[in-house]
């Protein structure tokens, strides 16, 4: 079969090469893809900027049908619709597989990042990490259930979201677009999205289109003004910072009111962003930096998918073969993409 490889460490080499169909081993079950996600870590994978260990298939964001079942797998059965958490290879005995953040073990070794992955005809999974997909839910929506995983950790599980509050979203990208909607669907009041003019015209229109109460054109405008003028002079109840630009998360503490919350998901790539210290601890905020997905969470998002809540489809700009890999990378990287849907 055909899959897009990261075959070495370093910027680039990617390419389309031919691999070995996966067997499910036991414990595993071998799902063929129907519809694949490219995500911004695909992107910094690409550029070197991520952790990953090569070669491997790319692709962790997929939904599929189970093809084949390994020795001693029980529930699950050809044919079933699924989507699968990216936990593989975690330990089972270190402090947070044990206390109930196996997602969080240092040796977990994702598809797509530390084993073959999704961007190809067929993936093998352990069928513990398995979830089924709504009848209703379409399988470009199911690819799209891992990032939407990753917001309902964020703000439900970690940042504790209430119905009410006023929130803002920094970076209108993918996990933007979908913590917005997780913040509407919890009940919150007003929802701020905040992104670039010249390079995000088409992510802020698209949050405007699905509910945002007011978009901000950061290089155009203030964003202080803006959320002090949304929230009468007082800051946003929760600020979720998803673009990982050090600017922006040095801004977010001064858009978060006194008690204010802070919901760190973007990474930035760097290990020295400027933090007003003083400023946030007389104002008792509070920061909660968020990563990767919890098996409830996963349950919360395929709910919510399955009652109409989200509408995710709608942030999917671009749907592809896999030989189209190149021209989306790039779309993605200068703007003209929101998300995008390999079928291989």
């Amino acid at each position: 079969m055909l899959g897009l490889v990261k075959y070495g460490h370093g910027i680039g080499m990617v390419e389309l090469r031919e691999v070995e169909v996966p067997k499910a081993e036991p414990g595993e079950v071998l799902i063929e893809v129907k519809a694949a996600s490219i995500c911004g870590s695909d992107i910094h994978i690409y550029r070197d900027e991520h952790p990953y260990w090569p070669p491997m298939v790319l692709g962790h964001e997929f939904s599929g049908q189970i093809a084949e079942v390994g020795e001693g797998v029980d529930g699950w059965a050809v044919g079933d619709r699924v989507v699968s958490e990216t936990r593989t290879a975690t330990c089972g005995v270190c402090r947070q597989c044990q206390t109930g953040y196996p997602q969080l073990c240092r040796n977990k070794r994702p598809p797509g990042i530390g084993r073959n992955g999704a961007f190809a005809k067929f993936v093998a999974m352990p069928a513990a990490l398995l979830h089924r997909l709504p009848e209703k839910v379409s399988f470009d929506a199911g690819a799209v259930c891992e990032p939407l995983a990753i917001c309902t950790t964020a703000l439900i599980e970690t940042a504790g979201i209430r119905a009410g509050e006023r929130v803002v979203v920094i970076g209108p990208g993918p996990i933007g677009q979908l913590s917005m909607q997780v913040a509407l669907a919890a009940g919150a009041s007003k929802v701020i999205v905040c992104g670039r003019a010249k390079t995000d015209a088409i992510r802020l229109a698209k949050a405007e289109e699905l509910g945002a109460t007011r978009t901000v054109k950061v290089d155009e405008e203030s964003v202080e003004e803006a959320v002090m003028g949304e929230t009468e002079g007082e800051g946003a109840d929760l600020v979720v910072e998803c673009s990982g630009a050090v600017p922006a998360i040095t801004q977010s503490f001064g858009l978060a009111r006194r008690q204010g919350r802070i919901a760190a998901i973007g990474i930035s790539g760097r290990n020295d962003v400027p933090v007003p210290w003083d400023d946030a601890i007389f104002k008792a905020q509070q920061l909660f930096f968020c990563f990767s997905s919890s098996w409830r969470a996963w349950g919360t998002a395929l709910a919510l998918l399955e009652a109409g809540r989200l509408n995710v489809e709608a942030i999917i700009t671009h749907r592809i073969k896999l030989q189209e890999w190149e021209d989306a990378f790039r779309d993605i990287e200068e703007g003209r993409a929101i998300k995008v849907i390999i079928h291989p």
